[in-house]
């Protein structure tokens, strides 16, 4: 298993560890470690985030929206990056603005390159380590750099690398200092298939580990592999938060596709257009049906006793909207 943590310095000064101070006791839940209270952000009159107020908790959140729906400039708010227009932000114990030692705790991947292109690898993790204040820097980037899958002793310079070595160096600069909270905006752009798997695997370790990762996407197969738990963004406004199974189960106005396979597929769509209990129903094959509905619970009470009766049987159930992309659509689609 890889070890997650970054070893102590010398000095006996340890690293920032993943206990921040409590959460706000005004601001439910207690163990929050990423609060925004009705936060709003404009640009030149153009409002980019609207009246947002979110709580994250440690583990693996994924922030989710479409392109220009306001994800960067609410990371950039809750990193410190920008002072919202109204509203407030608290995150691993203080405002990032004004609170160093907040700041401090915070481990940032922006969507931009920002790097010293003519540096190796390890000079450009070394110096976010120095400028941390962290004894030992060279080792801790050479540790932060393999928690990314690269040689710490690579000599070409950073220029040279393609996109996704490119993301990995800005995820070791980030990780260096051992901070309570990770941000990551796209982290994912640029990275092969197989870059893209480990570097979900390390997110996840560091969620099992206390820590909070915050990871912002647009591809919803990536943040349905982050974990459940999601933000949605909407034109700047919060659209939903929580696990998106959940958000989907609480969505009784928006009709559910399921797939049917029955020996009896014919006789058993007609049964339950007829008993009312689906609104339509696709006939794919005599075996095999797609029915929409507005109530999954008659629908589940009746499945079996209609295939009995028609001498039927069930092979398999299968719900076409319990995932990601179809509470996405149905929380953004008509915005």
């Amino acid at each position: 298993m890889t070890d997650l943590s970054i070893p102590q310095s010398s000095n006996g000064i340890a690293p920032v560890t993943a206990s921040a101070p409590p959460a706000p006791a005004a601001w439910p839940p207690a163990d929050a470690t990423v609060v925004a209270y009705d936060v709003s952000k404009s640009f030149k009159g153009v409002v980019a985030v609207s009246n947002v107020s979110i709580a994250i908790t440690p583990g693996v959140t994924g922030l989710l929206g479409p392109n220009g729906a306001g994800k960067s400039t609410l990371l950039r708010m809750l990193s410190g990056q920008i002072k919202p227009s109204s509203g407030s932000v608290w995150v691993a114990g203080g405002d990032p603005r004004s609170d160093a030692e907040a700041r401090g705790r915070i481990g940032l991947v922006p969507q931009q390159d920002g790097v010293f292109e003519g540096e190796k690898a390890i000079d450009i993790v070394s110096l976010a380590a120095t400028l941390s204040g962290l004894d030992q820097p060279t080792e801790r980037a050479a540790h932060a750099l393999g928690l990314v899958e690269m040689d710490p002793g690579l000599e070409r310079p950073v220029g040279t690398f393609s996109k996704g070595m490119r993301q990995r160096v800005k995820i070791a600069q980030a990780l260096v200092h051992d901070p309570i909270v990770l941000m990551m905006d796209e982290p994912l752009n640029g990275l092969d298939p197989k870059q893209r798997r480990q570097m979900i695997e390390l997110f996840h370790g560091l969620g099992d580990a206390g820590k909070t990762v915050l990871v912002s996407s647009h591809v919803l197969d990536e943040v349905e592999r982050f974990g459940s738990l999601v933000i949605v963004i909407a034109k700047g406004r919060l659209a939903a938060q929580g696990d998106f199974r959940a958000i989907r189960g609480l969505m009784d106005n928006q009709p559910l596709r399921v797939r049917i396979q029955c020996t009896a597929g014919r006789q058993l769509g007609a049964a339950l257009v007829a008993s009312g209990s689906v609104m339509g129903c696709r006939v794919d094959s005599d075996s095999l049906i797609e029915v929409t509905t507005n109530d999954i619970r008659q629908l589940r009470r009746e499945l079996a006793p209609f295939a009995r009766h028609y001498g039927g049987r069930l092979e398999e159930v299968i719900p076409l909207d319990d995932d990601l992309e179809s509470v996405f659509r149905y929380l953004v689609g008509d915005r």
